[in-house]
């Protein structure tokens, strides 16, 4: 009786697994490295278990040139092909480049007025239109960025005109203290030269002055006494 057929699909065992894949991984080598030994074939096997470890044979030197030479075989026709329409893209656009370049270089000789002799008149129109519109387009520009400088430097004013204006203030208020000091200095200096009853009094007497007896009795003596005879006006 035979043995029955396996059905293909992944084996759910963990040890069931193992075992037939260390069997058929055996196997498959024997057969790639008999397969190289019967028809002088070169043949390169690799092999990755679940783990990650790897199981090679090959029957060539070694396994990076049989990779390298099926490299070669598989993308060397197609890497040629691609090569070619790569570099014929890259000349077309070098082409391209070149053109407008020089088409800006005889612009830019055309501009600082050299090499006008092969335009035509249509051509020349075309060239005066086009710096006129440059030359309107600079005047705008100039006169748009000199009103930005005006306005910058007219809000700069203003602020140092502010600063100004409050340092002044601070100075006032600075210089306004020892003025007070100096003049309360001045009039108390100007007031040790006057009479004590003045002093006390602090106020200007506007009218005739109060005299006392003793004060008139004084003065009656000293001016007799003098031999003049005078007396002032107030007592007459």
């Amino acid at each position: 009786m035979g043995r029955g057929k396996v059905e293909l699909k992944r084996i759910e065992n963990k040890i069931n697994r193992q075992v037939t894949f260390a069997k058929r991984r055996n196997g498959l080598l024997k057969k790639a490295y008999e397969l190289s030994v019967l028809c002088d074939a070169e043949v390169a096997l690799i092999v990755f278990s679940t783990s990650g470890k790897l199981y090679e044979f090959c029957s060539g030197p070694s396994i990076a040139e049989t990779l390298e030479r099926y490299q070669r075989c598989t993308y060397g026709e197609l890497g040629a092909s691609q090569s070619a329409e790569d570099e014929q893209s890259r000349y077309q656009e070098y082409l391209n480049l070149k053109t407008k370049v020089e088409a800006l270089q005889r612009t830019q000789r055309h501009i600082l007025g050299e090499d006008l002799v092969h335009l035509g008149m249509k051509e020349l129109q075309q060239l005066e239109n086009q710096l006129d519109m440059s030359l309107k387009k600079i005047r705008s520009t100039k006169t748009q960025f000199m009103h930005v400088q005006i306005s910058e430097l007219q809000k700069k004013e203003e602020m140092l005109l502010e600063a100004n204006t409050g340092l002044r203030r601070k100075l006032e208020e600075i210089t306004a203290g020892p003025q007070r000091s100096w003049n309360s200095n001045h009039q108390a200096a100007q007031l040790e030269g006057f009479p004590e009853h003045l002093q006390s009094t602090n106020a200007l007497q506007i009218g005739t002055p109060v005299v006392t007896n003793d004060e008139a009795a004084n003065v009656a003596t000293s001016s007799a006494q003098s031999g003049t005879g005078f007396f002032p006006g107030w007592m007459l």
